[in-house]
């Protein structure tokens, strides 16, 4: 590109796209396959970039920039300002990690500046959407056996469906990586470290034909996950042990992570959110976000 542009800029590969995320294969040249890249100029400045029509056997295409406009067309973010704890905690994750994926192949006007400070949401955020994930798994997994124990097998199958995937986003946010959208999901776990351990855990679950079943292999995952959270070492260890609700037969493995991580947190903005927010809440909400509009209008709450 530096042959073509002559004024300072950037250029790199980011956004929406498989290839950003590096998951590209055969199938996904089917359609959106420009040789593409990403210019972002200086403020003020106009350009038009003159770009040969094919490079490399396929059609190229370049979209123009500034940094300020892309990160408030994409996230509804003034990247001039702060970070604060609304724009963390209603960020959809998916955007973040098409933000934040893809390569920097050039930068003179401070674009891989911007993709730091979004690399990964700030601890107190970390504690805290953990907890809220904790929070989402425990009190459902006594309702696979609930269900199943009156003839409904089907609603126990959703339910542990449900908790595999709960499993798999704690397992990204352990791992400190922002999950993908729904098309890539399993792909990205499977690349996680833990992965290759708790996938054919999950599979059991999934495979399961009766609550018993599935009871006891989500019991097993529910481990594995366990394990990797002792791993962090971000807590003293969590005591953990088998829960039986007003004695009913269905057995829930259960550590207090929630206590331990909600003691860890520093930040008493985080703390009070964490207070007044249903917990287990934010994650159902901030899957509802499409639009820079959804988030705008959610922000109010943390005011």
């Amino acid at each position: 590109m530096r042959p073509l542009v002559g004024v300072p800029h950037s250029a790199a590969l980011m956004g929406r796209g498989s290839e950003v995320l590096g998951f590209d294969d055969e199938m996904s040249t089917d359609h959106n396959c420009e040789a593409r890249v990403l210019l972002f100029v200086p403020d003020g400045v106009e350009l038009q970039v003159d770009v040969p029509d094919r490079f490399e056997g396929r059609a190229a295409f370049v979209e123009v920039h500034t940094v300020r406009s892309y990160f408030l067309a994409q996230l509804g973010f003034d990247c001039d300002r702060e970070i604060g704890l609304r724009e963390w905690f209603t960020f959809p994750e998916q955007h973040l990690r098409m933000m934040t994926a893809g390569d920097v192949f050039h930068d003179e006007v401070g674009l891989q500046a911007v993709r730091d400070r979004l690399a990964y949401y700030p601890r107190d955020v970390w504690l805290y959407l953990m907890i809220a994930g904790w929070w989402r798994v425990h009190p459902e997994m006594n309702l696979v056996g609930r269900s199943g124990y009156v003839g409904d097998e089907l609603g126990s199958t959703l339910i542990g469906a449900e908790l595999v995937q709960d499993l798999i986003r704690l397992c990204f946010l352990m791992e400190r990586e922002y999950a993908p959208y729904r098309k890539w999901f399993g792909t990205a776990f499977r690349r996680l470290s833990c992965g290759p351990t708790v996938e054919p855990l999950l599979r059991e679950v999934l495979r399961a034909s009766t609550w018993e079943e599935r009871e006891t292999a989500l019991m097993a995952a529910y481990r594995a996950v366990i394990g990797v959270y002792q791993g962090l070492g971000i807590t003293p260890a969590v005591e953990v042990g088998i829960e039986q609700m007003c004695g009913r037969p269905f057995k829930v493995v259960w550590g207090d992570f929630p206590g331990a991580l909600a003691a860890a947190i520093d930040d008493p903005e985080v703390r009070r959110i964490a207070e007044r927010w249903p917990v287990g809440g934010i994650e159902r909400v901030r899957d509802a976000f499409w639009g820079v509009g959804d988030r705008r209008r959610v922000l109010e709450f943390f005011d």
